[in-house]
């Protein structure tokens, strides 16, 4: 039975947000999941695979997408908008273990954002019974984001920089605290009438919000630059 993953992220290197090769070639060392569609016995025709993998650097968790995508759309048109409804979508889910508030990121392959917090599970479902998430949405959207289409080879490419304070209560750096999470998609294509959605939770029903089932992700302590400290003595002097 597959469960859903844990998650060691480390440290990432300084990297050109705005450059593909740059961000790839940063994560290359970065662990990574796939979303699967575990509630359903086998797969769906027109699921297409995700690879999400994570880091983090100063304090800011950083997520790079791999999205394999036959028809890249959205019809989003400004921030805040329901992404999940009007095209492809990647959604992030993250909640501090111990903290009742989480936090949602969603991303468009236009770079439209979306960002939500429900204050507990029960302020969530209300939201999603009525419809209406007017009381969840972040409007002063505070994470970054690069998206990058490559309809040439059917895929398109998000990198998302989420501050721990967009997520935690706590002002406690990232290294050594622990997060659930859950990555998830909605892959629409034109004329067909549902999209086919897909997580890396191992969600026992479509729901990505059951966070029973969401994954662990553990912040991996700061890197230590031993050629700098090669070059300071005991006495703290420059040696």
């Amino acid at each position: 039975m597959w469960t859903s993953p844990q998650i060691e992220c480390p440290e990432l290197p300084a990297f050109n947000a705005a450059d593909l090769n740059a961000v790839i070639h940063a994560f290359q060392a970065a662990p990574g999941c796939r979303l699967r569609q575990l509630w359903l016995t086998k797969i769906e025709p027109g699921f297409t695979p995700t690879m999400v993998q994570a880091g983090w650097r100063n304090n800011v968790l950083l997520l790079l997408a791999e999205l394999k995508d036959a028809d890249i759309f959205s019809l989003a048109e400004q921030p805040n908008d329901r992404l999940w409804e009007l095209g492809d979508a990647l959604e992030v889910f993250l909640r501090p273990v111990g903290q009742p508030a989480y936090a949602e990121f969603q991303i468009a392959p236009n770079n439209q954002r979306t960002q939500l917090r429900f204050a507990d599970a029960a302020h969530a479902e209300f939201a999603r019974k009525s419809s209406s998430f007017d009381t969840a949405l972040v409007h002063k959207i505070d994470f970054e984001s690069h998206t990058w289409v490559r309809p040439e080879i059917e895929c398109w490419y998000a990198l998302l920089e989420i501050p721990a304070s967009s997520v935690s209560n706590s002002s406690a750096p990232l290294p050594g605290s622990e997060w659930l999470f859950s990555f998830c998609r909605y892959d629409y294509t034109r004329g067909r009438p549902a999209p086919v959605i897909s997580s890396t939770s191992a969600h026992s029903r479509p729901d990505f919000h059951r966070q029973e089932e969401w994954g662990t992700m553990r912040f991996q302590p700061r890197k230590i630059n031993y050629e700098t400290v090669n070059h300071v003595n005991f006495a703290g002097q420059p040696g």
